[in-house]
């Protein structure tokens, strides 16, 4: 092997370093773009039956079927814009013009009466909180700061929002665009196996997300119920954030629960603790309890049973694992990706027996 062939293959390796270092570089640029696309696709996903229905049942054109469909769900963000943002709003303009030292007081006598209701005076662990002055340090003002930061973050939401409509749209609307793009990408020989594969990840996601949709709504509606019936303030936004969160598979719930028991107790700041406080944040913790037995023994079975067509230990395990390798993110992906993955090596490796095993119910 002479140098000039030598030289000739380090150029090229160099070169396909360099070509894999500006495409990483450009897709990172453009990492908002890429989001709005995924988001897009799954709103593509969701919005697909109701095409097919109103295309199907109805007899509508194509191009009117997916504005009905789009109509529909711009009137949902509407709605739920209409709900909450005057809410966040609100809470935000309050606690911006909220006497900080007000605050701390409440927070602290709080504090005094749940260490004297459970008789925690003398336990050396208060002695320590108060000889580090825990409650000093701690910075009120950040409170206010977040709400006036999230408000003032409504702007480029915006812009997102309507990104994302316009791209939803046209993936409704010609639903082989990205269908196209992709296969594309698929070497000569195998495109009539990569339709298939699509076609079938298509639906089974399709029923995913709309799986997903209505477990929200049922945990929505549960945690709407309880505090509403127990007077805490904002019900309706924190039964929104707690149900939301829930899309964090196992993680989630956890901080959703936290979230309820702080915002339950944070709600009655002045009352008693013994009197007000403490039963009602017993009554919506039971209530709490009540919804996630009725997400994990109902809701969840069923969206994966019919959807994703996997065992709960299976799910159950490449959650975990991809919590491990990817964080969060990770786990909210890892159950799309994962089908996707099945799918696929249904279709072309179908005759391995671990494959077979695994895909046996697709």
């Amino acid at each position: 092997m002479d140098s000039k062939i030598i030289s000739n293959g380090i150029l090229r390796a160099i070169g396909i370093i360099l070509g894999v270092a500006v495409v990483l570089y450009f897709l990172y640029k453009i990492q908002s773009v890429i989001i709005y696309i995924v988001v897009a696709a799954v709103i593509s996903l969701i919005g697909r039956p109701i095409v097919l229905f109103l295309r199907r049942k109805l007899k509508f054109k194509n191009t009117f079927a997916v504005i009905t469909t789009m109509l529909l769900f711009v009137s949902l963000i509407i709605g739920l814009i209409g709900m909450f943002i005057p809410l966040i709003v609100d809470q935000g303009e309050k606690l911006s013009l909220l006497n900080i030292q007000e605050l701390e007081g409440n927070i602290e006598d709080l504090y005094h009466q749940f260490t004297t209701y459970f008789e925690l005076n003398s336990i050396d662990v208060e002695q320590s909180i108060k000889d580090s002055n825990l409650l000093s340090k701690l910075d009120f003002a950040v409170i206010p700061d977040f709400f006036n930061r999230l408000v003032s973050g409504l702007g480029s939401f915006s812009i997102g929002l309507f990104s994302v409509i316009f791209i939803s749209f046209f993936l409704l609307k010609d639903s082989k665009l990205l269908e196209e793009s992709m296969m594309s990408l698929v070497p000569s020989g195998n495109e009539k196996r990569s339709r298939r594969s699509w076609n079938t990840i298509k639906d089974l996601l399709s029923r995913y997300f709309v799986g997903l949709i209505f477990q929200i709504l049922i945990l929505f509606v549960i945690y709407t119920l309880v505090l509403l019936i127990f007077g805490i303030d904002n019900a309706v936004v924190i039964a929104f954030l707690c149900a939301l969160l829930n899309l964090v598979p196992y993680v989630g719930p956890l901080v959703s629960g936290f979230l309820m028991l702080l915002l339950s107790m944070s709600s009655n700041l002045g009352e008693s603790f013994s009197d007000v406080i403490l039963p009602k944040t017993l009554y919506v913790m039971i209530g709490f309890i009540i919804a996630q037995l009725v997400d994990n023994f109902f809701s969840q079975p069923f969206i994966f049973s019919k959807s994703v067509k996997s065992h709960p230990l299976e799910i159950f395990l490449v959650i975990i694992i991809a919590g491990i390798l990817f964080g969060i993110v990770g786990m909210i992906v890892a159950i799309p990706v994962y089908t996707a993955i099945k799918v696929i090596l249904k279709e072309f490796l179908s005759d391995h027996k671990v494959v077979d095993k695994l895909t046996k119910d697709l």
